[in-house]
């Protein structure tokens, strides 16, 4: 059902945890599954230094929100803002149809954090 890359990513997820005064956060979930997800960003300049994630709900979701902070750290934000749903699906080598809503979340979480990234520096201006 899932591919060695999932269930690495499920039982040794990268990335887990908070980052304390993060610049961006990000949070979705979706009803639907009961999936939520959180991501934390710390960026320098335009640069992804570090990011975290705390995900509650079933193994697809602890493996695309492991997947996704894999694909951003070290990147620009331009750059994290084009990874894509298929994107994170693709990393890892496919998804269940039933489960592709998976990788829609922790895109959206990503993006949800960058967004609040921007908005908090247009408040600093």
């Amino acid at each position: 059902m899932y591919t060695e890359k999932v269930m690495d990513h499920f039982t040794n997820p990268r990335n887990v945890g908070e980052i304390e005064n993060a610049n961006g956060v990000g949070e979705v979930g979706n009803a639907k599954c009961g999936d939520i997800m959180r991501i934390y960003l710390d960026i320098d300049g335009d640069i992804i230094k570090d990011v975290k994630f705390k995900t509650f709900g079933c193994g697809a979701a602890v493996a695309t929100s492991s997947m996704v902070t894999e694909m951003v750290k070290g990147k620009t934000i331009d750059e994290a803002l084009v990874i894509s749903n298929a994107a994170v699906a693709e990393a890892l080598g496919g998804l269940p149809p039933a489960k592709m809503h998976c990788s829609n979340l922790a895109a959206d979480a990503l993006h949800a954090a960058i967004k609040d990234y921007h908005d908090k520096q247009q408040k600093k201006d």
